[in-house]
Parts: structure tokens; sequence; C-alpha cells
């Protein structure tokens, strides 16, 4: 294999991943029913593969089984809340706030194990979460108040998003260290379609009827952003270093915003510039440090703060 393979995988991964936001947009589906789609038919592309290892799930202890399925109840809310968000605020404000987790999985881990947190990761940490504030509330600054209060509203929902997602990090490292990741992913994922599907049920939204177009958009959220680009991260893990990988997921709010501008003609706000390269650089400078305080495993998803995770949709978008 040439050298060179490994990395322009890599950034087609961090690509594919960042038309994620674009194709939701193109989509006129209730934001519930894009949510369940991408799930069932993803788990359905995985299946076949995750099924030679199904006797490892079955031998789950009952509190990890458990802890696998909350995994997907917080994955569900993760993709309800970060969809319905961009039906109210800009691609590049939501993309943006919901890549915040790393914030809240470092301040988790501090919390939980009590560790002191070193002084450079502390300093990047309170950089994005300005960067973070001033995003979300960059809606409310503008002349017209309506439009204020619907940007400001899909800023928190993309905010929730991220909470969500720190969540599932934090339960999938754990579950990850006992089962594989095919099988881990199918499940979570599995478990996130059916939790979406009952909110459905419950509230009485169709789903479906819908046009060929609609269709194609959600094969395409399954197989670009999530098998083209999670699932080629994950290969790439095996030939680079995990901080690398970890890195190059902060690429995805720009290539969202840069997508979103170039196919939806939205382009960011100044506000959204300059609160997106504080989050960024702090975000940076925090997993690097946090990076090199972790000894990064082979095939191993780079988590949040530069530890490990589980090696499916990090991020899930």
């Amino acid at each position: 294999m040439h050298p060179l393979a490994p990395l322009l995988a890599l950034a087609g991964a961090v690509l594919a991943i960042s038309f994620s936001s674009v194709l939701i947009r193109f989509s006129q589906a209730p934001s519930a029913v894009i949510a369940f789609y991408r799930m069932a038919l993803t788990t359905v592309l995985l299946l076949p593969w995750a099924w030679r290892e199904v006797h490892r799930v079955r031998r789950l202890p009952p509190g990890l089984r458990g802890a696998t399925v909350l995994s997907g109840v917080l994955l569900a809310g993760h993709f309800l809340t970060w969809i319905a968000s961009l039906r109210y605020t800009s691609v590049a404000a939501s993309v943006l706030l919901v890549t915040s987790h790393p914030l809240y999985v470092m301040a988790a881990d501090a919390w939980l194990l009590r560790e002191r947190v070193p002084p450079r990761r502390l300093l990047g940490a309170l950089l994005a979460l300005t960067g973070v504030a001033v995003v979300t509330f960059a809606g409310a600054g503008t002349g017209d108040l309506a439009a204020g209060s619907r940007a400001l509203y899909g800023n928190f929902l993309a905010v929730a998003g991220s909470w969500f997602f720190a969540g599932y990090i934090l339960i999938g490292r754990r579950v990850r260290q006992v089962l594989p990741v095919m099988p881990y992913t199918t499940v979570v994922y599995g478990v996130a379609a059916a939790v979406i599907a009952l909110g459905l049920l419950a509230t009485g939204t169709p789903f479906g009827p819908y046009p060929g177009r609609e269709l194609l958009i959600f094969v395409a959220l399954a197989v670009v952003p999530t098998l083209g680009g999670h699932t080629v991260l994950n290969w790439a893990l095996e030939y680079v270093p995990a901080s690398l990988v970890s890195v190059s997921i902060l690429g995805e709010p720009v290539g969202a915003a840069l997508l979103a501008w170039l196919l939806l003609g939205e382009a960011p706000s100044g506000v959204e510039l300059a609160g997106g390269a504080l989050t960024l650089a702090g975000l940076f400078i925090a997993t690097q440090s946090a990076g090199r305080a972790a000894s990064p495993t082979a095939g191993k998803a780079p988590g949040p703060a530069g530890q490990d995770a589980p090696p499916g949709p990090s991020p899930a978008r």
C-alpha cells in the first residue's frame, strides 16, 4: 500500500462526514423521520458483518447489556436534537456546536475520575467554551427578533445534541473494552432506530410513503457520512496515529460550512466565523494536550480528549 493512501482516505472520510448536514437540509421529511431511516438503513447494511459476532453480544453481563441499550437511547437523542437544529439555525453553527462534545467528555472525566486538569487542557477548554457561547448566542444579536429566536432555539438543540453524544461516548468507551466495533455499533444503531420509531408512533408521524428523492437522501445519509465516513476513519486508525484522526475530525465543521456555502448559498456570519475559530482552536489545544497524556490504541477510534472511544460513529453525524 502506498504510504499516502491512509492520509488520502482520512481526508475523504472527513469530507464524507461533512456532507451529512447538507444532505439533511436537502430533505423535506420531518427531522425524526430522517433520523429513523438513517439509523435503520445503517443497521441493515452492517447486520451481515455484525451477525458473525452476535455471540459476543449474548455473552455480555446484564450490566453491560443495559449500558449498550442506554448508549443507543443517547444516540437517538443526539440525532433527534441535532437534525432538528438544522431546521432552525445555520449549518455552520449547528455542526460546530454539536462537535463541541469533547468539552463535556473532558469535564465528566475530570469529575468522575477526580483527575487534575493540566493548565494547557484547561486553557483549551475555556477557549472552546467561549467560542461555543459566542456561536450559541450569535443568532440573538440579529435585528429580526423572530429569526434570532429561531436561531437561538436551533443552537440550543445542537448543544443538546453534543450532550447526548458525550454520554454515548462515555458509555461506549466502557462497553467497547469487551465488545468489538461491528456488533457494538450495529446494536447501538438498532436501538437508536427502535427508540426513534417508538417516538414516531407515539406522535403519529407517518413513516411514509416518501418520494424517491427522499429515499435517495436517506440512503445517501447511511452510505456517505456513516459508512463512507466513519467506517473509513476506523480503517485509517490501523495505519495512522489516533491523535491524527482526532485532529482531522475537527475539519468537519469547516467542511460542512464550505459545502453549505457552495451548495446552499449559506455563508457563515462574521460572529460564527469568530466563535468557530475560538472553538476549533480550543478543541485542538485541549485534545492534543490530552492526547500526549494518553497512549492511543490501534484499531480504536479516538474519543474526545484523545481517549479511546467506540470506533463506530465518531463523530456521529
